[in-house]
């Protein structure tokens, strides 16, 4: 079965009485280049596992299951399990595991699926949901990297460099733990049904040593501070959420020993510079 034929795929929905929800974010891939070049790029191969979140009618699942030694795919919706069963029998290293991602205990999940497997995630993940994928991902600390398709809008926002309009917490949040790369853009018409947006295939790398803070909470914690507010300066923005431990004139002095221009914008500021006026924040 050709699962990114538009024939094929309209005839095995009928089959199984499925419906497209709107609130998954639902769009099935129609040009099977798409999850070719998806699993090319993710790394997968001999003695890699995958985890797929979404697999849908599972085009990049058998992509991926012809490549790595095992996938693991979470799916969410109950009406595709049994359409997953289907297209998914010709591949025995292939597993679906009915549940929420935002709800699997994912270090668990990669130790009981993955065990002798370098693991690895390769996704096309419903828009609604990326950044707190992304987050939980991240965090886990499991994967040796997480090859996923996102919103181009998303995608460019993780990867903005400090200084434009696209760079913000999630951008450093990003940065300051993986090296993304935004890999090639996929655009609308190879979904069904075909969304408004263009999406982007981006590939996270986690870095070995992210930068060096003293303390990560804190130094997140004045991220979030310094972009809560983006038409503030970084003075204004800080005093909102540092107001009630520091006066404006001690807030100034930070910034002033950072040699950061008393007037500056919070997104301006490199991770390099953040770290080093979360140090000073907690001197």
């Amino acid at each position: 079965m050709d699962l990114c034929n538009i024939n094929e795929i309209k005839a095995l929905l009928a089959r199984h009485g499925f419906r497209f929800s709107k609130s998954m974010g639902q769009n099935f891939l129609i040009e099977s280049w798409v999850p070719q070049d998806i699993a090319e790029s993710s790394g997968a191969k001999e003695g890699y596992g995958v985890l797929e979140i979404g697999p849908g009618i599972g085009p990049l699942t058998k992509e991926l299951a012809m490549r790595a030694d095992r996938v693991v795919s979470v799916e969410l919706d109950q009406s595709l399990l049994p359409i997953l069963k289907e297209t998914m029998e010709p591949y025995p290293n292939s597993e679906i595991v009915s549940g929420d991602i935002l709800k699997v205990d994912i270090p668990a999940l990669v130790q009981e699926k993955f065990q002798g497997l370098t693991p690895i995630v390769c996704a096309n993940l419903p828009y609604n949901i990326t950044s707190p994928v992304l987050t939980a991902l991240i965090e886990s600390g499991c994967f040796h990297a997480i090859t996923v398709m996102i919103q181009r809008e998303v995608a460019q926002r993780i990867c903005a460099l400090p200084g434009t309009s696209e760079y913000g917490a999630f951008s450093v949040y990003c940065q300051y733990h993986t090296a993304p790369e935004i890999l090639f853009d996929v655009p609308p018409e190879c979904f069904l049904p075909a969304p408004k947006v263009t999406s982007s295939v981006l590939r996270m790398v986690p870095k070995e040593k992210p930068v060096e803070v003293d303390d990560e909470a804190h130094f997140f914690r004045v991220v979030r501070a310094a972009f809560a507010q983006r038409r503030k300066t970084l003075l204004n923005s800080l005093m909102t959420s540092f107001g009630g431990e520091f006066t404006k004139e001690e807030l100034a002095n930070a910034i002033a020993d950072c040699d950061f221009q008393p007037n500056i914008r919070g997104e301006r500021l490199s991770i390099q510079d953040f770290a080093m006026l979360s140090k000073r924040l907690r001197k």
